[in-house]
């Protein structure tokens, strides 16, 4: 256990609280310190209010001494600043939103805020969220704590960046195509894009989804225990989640699971990352599971025609803005729109259906499976600059070919670290599940990890 209450993990702080050997009051004052040190490098934060979050930990404090604690009562949580919480506007990462408060917290900032979690901060998203990076026109620019010079992934980038770099322990992101998994696989991270309705979005819409970014697999099934059940904002929301976590046996044996390399469509897979994934599988079967490769579960036609009705859909939304506001837009988002007007209608209906025809494919790539692995990503962290890996607008989807399948299925999918580059950069596995096993897929992750190599020290830029 680590002598520093910044980097304790939830399941940690919850046992010393009840303990009463530890306060929250210490522990938010070892956060705020870890922030106030990192901020100036990694540019994290957005909406970050120490004395709110100071006055939160008297009061979690307060119900410890008299028994009235919550769930996640004192435990540091940090929220994606597209989540609504009451009195913060949500920028959306861009320059060209008007800063209106918040009236209400979001389904998933309410239930945390009951559960007893400090929310001390709200964390970066790139323009839109449209990136899998962290270039905004309004945040500073987030980067990666294991290089700095590095991204950390997005569209949560505030949130896996301050999850690696000891943030405290709970992290809330979204992921429409990834937006959790990516950042978590190159932060080292387990980042869990729950089943679809798993957890209320209050604004839903096809394969959008909150979920956890944290440091373990014990931690997100905590988060994920406090944010489930329905809400009357989001008809997608699903009943509570009826298994548990730690009801779950502890074993990999006789388990089915597909292994898939080739996304067969996108950038090549990393040589590096090619490895790691495959050493992970290696693992898995040495361990009693069965692991046989399978072919790729999406095509160019469903990667192309999502990215087409995307853009219109993103272009309506910029048409709608006035033109000063139109023109603060990051300019690469303003490209890949840029050709929206001159699609078909049948072209747009034609790419609209391809989130269908994704869904189906994963359903009949599951037939055989209890679960699915793969790479996140096909590459490393790229520059921090870059607001596409590929630095094309026209092209921004390439790296996604082995999460965004999942947002379309509503299947929950998670992740693990799974090795390094030689350069000493995070590798991630995804670990995908049957629509409504998230905490099976969890119970994997956290599985798989003492079988793996140790994992090196988090980082300390």
């Amino acid at each position: 256990m680590t002598d520093n209450l910044a980097d304790l993990t939830a399941v940690e702080l919850i046992a010393r609280y009840q303990q009463g050997s530890l306060s929250p009051v210490e522990v938010i004052e070892d956060v705020l310190a870890r922030v106030e040190a990192l901020e100036p490098k990694l540019f994290a934060t957005y909406a970050l209010d120490p004395e709110a979050a100071r006055a939160a930990a008297r009061e979690s404090e307060y119900r410890w001494r008299h028994g009235e604690a919550g769930p996640l009562d004192g435990v540091p949580v940090t929220i994606k600043e597209n989540i609504a919480t009451r009195g913060t506007p949500a920028p959306q990462g861009t320059a060209a939103t008007e800063l209106v408060p918040a009236t209400e917290d979001a389904p998933a900032a309410a239930r945390l805020r009951a559960a007893g979690a400090v929310i001390f901060s709200k964390t970066t998203m790139p323009e839109y969220g449209m990136l899998s990076s962290g270039v905004s026109t309004f945040h500073p620019l987030t980067r990666n704590p294991w290089n700095v010079a590095l991204t950390p992934g997005g569209s949560s980038a505030g949130a896996a960046a301050a999850a690696a770099a000891g943030y405290g322990p709970l992290h809330v992101g979204t992921d429409i195509g990834g937006s959790i998994r990516l950042p978590a696989g190159w932060c080292g991270l387990v980042g869990l894009k729950p089943t679809h309705g798993r957890i209320a979005v209050g604004n839903p819409y096809p394969g959008r989804a909150i979920g956890p970014l944290t440091r373990t697999a014990a931690d997100a099934a905590l988060a994920l225990s406090v944010m489930t059940g329905p809400d009357r904002r989001d008809h997608t929301s699903l009943p509570p989640i009826a298994d548990s976590y730690d009801d779950l046996p502890a074993t990999v044996q006789g388990l089915r699971i597909g292994l898939l390399l080739d996304a067969g469509v996108g950038l090549a897979v990393d040589p590096e990352v090619h490895a790691a994934v495959s050493a992970a599988a290696a693992t898995l079967e040495k361990a009693g599971a069965v692991v046989e490769p399978i072919a790729p579960i999406i095509t160019r036609e469903m990667l192309d025609g999502l990215d087409r009705f995307w853009r219109v859909r993103s272009a309506a939304d910029l048409q709608a803005l006035p033109e000063d506001r139109r023109a603060k837009v990051l300019p690469e988002i303003r490209r890949w729109v840029s050709t929206a007007a001159g699609l078909t209608g049948f072209e747009v209906f034609h790419g609209f259906s391809q989130m269908g025809a994704m869904a189906v494919a994963v359903d009949a790539a599951f037939a055989s499976y209890d679960f699915l692995i793969s790479p996140v990503a096909p590459i490393t962290a790229f520059p921090a600059e870059l607001a596409y890996p590929t630095d094309d607008p026209l092209k921004p989807f390439e790296h996604i070919a082995f999460t965004v399948p999942y947002n379309m299925s509503g299947h929950p999918a998670t992740t693990a670290n799974c090795g390094y580059s030689s350069t000493g950069l995070p590798i991630g596995l995804q670990i995908a599940a049957p629509r409504f096993a998230d905490h099976s897929a969890l119970r994997l992750a956290a599985d798989l990890t003492p079988l793996l190599p140790p994992a090196r020290p988090w980082p300390a830029p």
